[in-house]
């Protein structure tokens, strides 16, 4: 199982770490598209202030898993809902 690690990753999409500091990292596969999304962005910026730019592998998001998972349900829906129109919003993040 160990050498399947990168080729269960479908085309578009990208495999990424995710977890913050004391918690167990998860692996997810997002698609790229997710890169070019605002709440996404955000999440890369914070990996950036965290790691800096010469992160090697697989890219970790320094973000609490169930944070993650809430951003990406939003993403999800704002893109099943609007099929490639291009509208933007401001979330409100709740805690």
């Amino acid at each position: 199982q160990g050498k399947k690690q990168g080729s269960d990753v479908p085309k578009g999409c990208l495999a990424i770490k995710v977890g913050s500091e004391g918690e167990e990292q998860q692996r997810f596969v997002v698609p790229v598209i997710y890169f070019n999304h605002p709440l996404f962005m955000q999440l890369l910026k914070e990996a950036e202030e965290e790691y800096g730019f010469d992160q090697k592998g697989t890219i970790t998001i320094p973000c609490n898993v169930q944070e993650f998972r809430n951003v990406r349900g939003l993403i999800d829906r704002e893109n099943s809902l609007h099929h490639h129109h291009h509208h933007h919003y401001v979330w409100c993040f709740r805690v």
